[in-house]
């Protein structure tokens, strides 16, 4: 043993080590939600038990509440996410193509809204829709979602449509293709795992929005996040794991859903500034 650890080297063993802990880390929360989430009687000290249930699913999704909250989360996340690929994307595309005056600054600018503190932001944003008659409406809602998300839906895409090379645009517009022809062929397939990595981002970002929907659509919006902070003090721990699972859930099959277009090279490239 002694000489296997020598032949290993200093440095191996204590990779080995710093990925061990970061494993535990990352995996041990989840496997305690996992846990809590089937338990139906469980005492100190033992360490897995004593009976396992699916009581706690039953409960949570009995509750009139969080059962609506659950359908309301995703229906606003997937229009969130399909607005924000009608309006940003053009916007990317421009970024990415067209010269302007300004036109790094006016890309640098969607990273505001998280160069400040969100409350602060969001108590800004809630006194405007408050006279624009927005607070308390899905409208309202889905807005201070899509202000949140703007930074991923432009500057991800940017970085996909200037990595598609302008010679091979060119070469479709010598042949007899129109400018529309050749973006829905040549440059749009090309940056589709950029535009995909955003969109994701969007829609997981919406989805875990908490702060802005409190402001702006309590009581008549509540989400599975809003939901979640009353499931913390009123219920019981067993089914505030419950609703953590199904909260981390969609970030996870998403994830691996696209983990081939999730890449360190799209995700440096989107936070480029050329």
């Amino acid at each position: 043993m002694r000489w296997y650890l020598k032949a290993l080297g200093t440095r191996k063993i204590v990779e080995f080590i710093v990925l061990v802990l970061f494993v535990i880390f990352f995996l041990g929360p989840l496997l305690n939600l996992a846990i809590l989430a089937f338990t139906g009687k469980w005492s100190y000290p033992d360490v897995l038990p004593h009976q396992w249930s699916m009581k706690w699913w039953t409960f949570v999704f009995k509750q009139e509440d969080i059962a609506k909250s659950i359908g309301l989360s995703f229906m606003i996340a997937a229009i969130v996410t399909g607005l924000s690929i009608l309006i940003c994307i053009p916007a990317a595309y421009a970024f990415a193509r067209i010269r302007f005056p300004l036109s790094k600054f006016f890309l640098f600018s969607f990273l505001l809204t998280h160069a400040f503190p969100k409350m602060g932001l969001y108590v800004s944003i809630a006194v405007l829709f408050y006279k624009l008659g927005l607070m308390n409406t899905l409208l309202g809602v889905v807005l201070i979602h899509m202000i949140n998300v703007l930074m991923f839906m432009t500057w991800i895409p940017t970085a996909a449509f200037r990595n598609v090379h302008k010679a091979q645009e060119e070469s479709a517009r010598d042949v007899g293709a129109g400018p529309f022809r050749v973006f829905l062929k040549i440059t749009l397939p090309m940056a589709l795992p950029g535009i995909i990595v955003a969109s994701i981002f969007t829609f997981l970002n919406s989805l875990d929005e908490a702060q802005g929907t409190f402001l702006v659509g309590i009581p008549n919006y509540k989400t599975m996040p809003i939901v979640m902070y009353s499931i913390i003090s009123d219920y019981p721990a067993y089914a505030g794991a419950v609703f953590s699972i199904i909260l981390t859930a969609p970030t996870i099959i998403l994830l691996l859903a696209a983990k081939r277009f999730v890449s360190a090279d799209v995700m440096s490239s989107g936070f480029q500034l050329k």
